[in-house]
């Protein structure tokens, strides 16, 4: 133990309550501030539920292009086909104007399904 901490029970139940009511105060503070910069922020934008597809009861349907964001694990932002193999888990379905509006910006096109030989035809 401590060097600075009173050695008595009566003095160490002071301090302790006196802890108690500090530690109340800072956690009241904290939530108020985590309310004021909620106010502040935007909303986060909501996720649209799955789309069921005509395959069966349960089935996701699967998008037609997909965005993977750079990241770990991920260089650079890369446009997938919906059906690709090599897509990975952490990716947005996207309309097609925005796989070509990404690929327009910059992002990589999967070499593996190649979306941007079909979104480049007219």
């Amino acid at each position: 133990m401590g060097d600075d901490l009173p050695p008595d029970l009566g003095r160490l139940r002071v301090l302790e309550t006196w802890a108690a009511q500090y530690l109340t105060r800072i956690r009241a503070r904290i939530a108020a501030v985590e309310r004021q910069q909620a106010q502040q922020q935007p909303p986060a934008p909501t996720v649209a539920p799955p789309v069921r597809s005509a395959a069966g009861p349960g089935r996701v349907r699967t998008p037609d292009w997909c965005l993977a964001e750079a990241g770990i694990g991920v260089p650079a932002t890369e446009i997938h086909r919906g059906d690709c193999w090599a897509r990975g888990r952490s990716l947005v379905a996207v309309s097609a104007e925005r796989a070509r509006a990404g690929l327009a910006g910059g992002a990589q096109p999967c070499a593996v399904c190649r979306p941007d030989r079909v979104l480049t035809r007219p």
